[in-house]
């Protein structure tokens, strides 16, 4: 069996993006070295920072696309740390919520502003038009397969 030139084509942008993942992990533990963090920790940070409300550790893996096991661990060390806390949630019992500490909305607020200067220095390289492309194509995959899950 053969690829399709679209398939082919697909196949070759799934392992770059595979390589870009990991390069993006480095760079966002380099990112966050200062602050004691690393880019897992620095997700969980954005996804609380991001959401409107109060979220569960279920809601960050499902945003993140993590596991719920692999964001309970890193909410548990980051609660002892600090930077989060736990709240109870009145639709669930079992099911807390996560809040961002004083201390953590503050070294969010610090990475982001250290993000900005790091990705506007990679963007002046790029074409909005290519980058609203990429989003698309991206954004069209990501639906695609999270609609088969």
């Amino acid at each position: 069996m053969k690829h399709t030139p679209e398939g082919k084509q697909l196949t070759e942008i799934i392992l770059e993006i595979f390589k870009l993942s990991g390069s993006l992990v480095a760079e966002g533990d380099l990112l966050t070295k200062d602050f004691g963090l690393n880019s897992a920790r620095w997700k969980v940070l954005g996804a609380l920072s991001n959401s409107a409300n109060a979220i569960t550790v279920a809601n960050v893996a499902r945003n993140m696309g993590l596991t719920r096991q692999a964001v309970q661990r890193i909410a548990n060390e980051m609660v002892n740390d600090g930077l989060l806390c736990f709240q109870a949630n009145p639709e669930h019992k079992r099911a807390r919520l996560l809040v961002l500490t004083k201390t953590g909305e503050e070294i969010f607020e610090q990475l982001e502003k250290k993000q900005v200067l790091w990705v506007n220095s990679i963007a002046e390289q790029l074409k909005v038009k290519d980058l609203e492309l990429t989003f698309d194509v991206l954004k069209k995959l990501s639906i695609f397969l999270q609609s088969k899950t």
